[in-house]
């Protein structure tokens, strides 16, 4: 594997694969690499050659409150279990690299990325969708693989890769979750021995939602009544926002329709979690993915 620091030497790999009429992959992450990471790499090697996994913790993607210095970096631990997988480059630019001074540019799809995170994170995608669309243009990817636990993050970036008209394509996994469902995330690290017990109430919400549209239930005010009532019973999570939004627009529905998300944010112990369902229309019922 071969570690890349520089703008213009990624690009000249990406020249030289295009050139070569290679299909180059890109897994854009942030570091502190865990299975959910790795299955998105494992996805990329299946389709691509070369794999380009970047690192690089965005410093336009947290508000001054958050936690952008605390955020976990594991640099030796990352880079072998990237050698491990097989993995061809690794981009991990500096902020100085990525951001030359003097840099004025912003991105922001519209009437995404206000809501729900983007109420609770104001700025937020912003960040997000600037640092992908400089990642997609300085690598050309063909493909780049996200995982669907950042669902908004993820409809976001399918918007402004058509919007724009970008060659690469949108590859969507799976969450990946432990065995007691809750779904894997850097911030995991942050949690103690009881609140990450307590975590798992957000995977329970969910899996409670799952069970009363298997009952039948359609009613969005009724789904979420039954999601709140599990997570309020655990008193170390507080919950931020939780809606059933139309998966396209974002917006919430009243009862199930077409193809849906559930989606919640809580704070466990003063870490704050993301989860969600994908809720697909399948004839008269309605197939939950956790």
């Amino acid at each position: 594997m071969e570690t890349i620091h520089t703008v213009e030497w990624m690009k000249q790999v990406a020249r030289e694969a295009r050139a070569q009429e290679r299909i180059l992959g890109l897994v854009p992450t942030m570091g502190a690499l865990h299975e959910g990471h790795l299955s998105l790499i494992r996805e990329a090697k299946k389709d691509c050659s070369p794999t380009v996994v970047s690192i690089f913790v965005n410093p336009k993607q947290f508000s001054p409150s958050e936690d952008f210095q605390k955020y976990p970096r594991r640099v030796e631990r990352d880079h072998g279990l990237l050698e491990d997988l097989g993995v061809d480059y690794l981009f991990a630019p500096t902020a100085e690299e990525m951001y030359p001074h003097g840099f004025r540019t912003a991105v922001l799809v519209e009437g995404l990325s206000e809501l729900l995170e983007g109420r609770s994170r104001p700025g937020h995608f912003r960040g997000v969708t600037t640092v992908v669309l400089k990642l997609f243009e300085i690598v050309q990817p063909r493909f780049a693989y996200f995982g669907r636990k950042d669902a908004q993050q993820v409809r976001i970036i399918q918007q402004m890769t058509s919007d724009l008209e970008l060659d690469t394509q949108i590859v969507v996994c799976p969450i990946v979750r432990e065995p007691d469902g809750l779904a894997l995330s850097s911030r995991n690290a942050y949690l103690n021995g009881d609140d990450r017990r307590s975590a798992t109430a957000l995977y329970r919400g969910l899996d409670a939602v799952r069970h009363e549209i298997g009952a039948g239930e359609r009613d969005a005010i009724r789904l979420l009544t039954a999601l709140r009532r599990v997570i309020e019973a655990e008193p170390k999570v507080a919950l931020d926002y939780a809606e059933i939004v139309d998966a396209e627009t974002l917006e919430p529905v009243v009862s199930l329709r077409r193809t849906c998300l559930v989606l919640l944010a809580a704070f466990v112990g003063g870490v704050r979690l993301i989860d969600n369902a994908l809720v697909e229309q399948a004839g008269d019922s309605f197939k939950v993915t956790l």
